[in-house]
């Protein structure tokens, strides 16, 4: 019987004992709430900032890359350092694909930066296969695109370009701004 009552008491010491603890954390918790959620909403600050710094640098790099395409286009001496065809392309159209090359890295950086949706995209895409010279530029630069990481967005894109090209060459009308889904995002 003593020993019955011996751990009755223990039992309810450390009953006791973690109602206490319990109760404590809890006095802790409920004090450092404040200091929780203000630390919290500073991270959801910091990578706002990121971000915000992220899409200034790509716009940046955007519009750095426009610039030195434009130097290309406009002095053949530069754009025989662009030239990734091995000298099987004219100066003239290899200045015109360093235009295309510019409006396809435009309309990707927007898509990127959230500034066009996927199916804007593929509607610029459709727009832009209508133009032969782009067609041209884009099956020139087939062996450019294979270089990707295949999981990237870049090569995702590039092959639902690609895909695109093919239901367009494959389609009997005439109207070609029907051609093709635009894939799910």
């Amino acid at each position: 019987m003593a020993t019955q009552n011996f751990a009755l008491r223990g039992l309810r010491a450390t009953a006791s004992a973690g109602i206490g603890l319990a109760a404590s954390t809890a006095v802790a918790l409920a004090l450092q709430w404040p200091r929780l959620h203000a630390l919290r909403a500073r991270i959801e600050h910091l990578e706002q900032a990121a971000q915000s710094q992220h899409r200034t640098n790509f716009a940046h790099q955007q519009r750095l890359h426009w610039e030195l395409l434009s130097k290309a286009m406009d002095d053949p001496e530069l754009a025989e350092v662009l030239d990734a065809y091995d000298g099987t392309v004219p100066p003239r159209k290899q200045r015109q694909f360093l235009f295309a090359n510019a409006l396809y890295t435009n309309a990707l950086c927007y898509y990127r930066m959230g500034n066009m949706t996927r199916e804007e995209f593929f509607g610029f895409a459709r727009s832009m296969l209508q133009n032969p010279v782009f067609r041209e530029y884009w099956y020139a630069s087939r062996p450019h695109r294979a270089t990707l990481v295949g999981t990237s967005e870049e090569a995702r894109l590039g092959r639902m370009v690609d895909d695109l090209l093919v239901q367009l060459e494959e389609a009997d009308i005439d109207e070609w701004w029907v051609v093709g889904e635009p894939p799910a995002e």
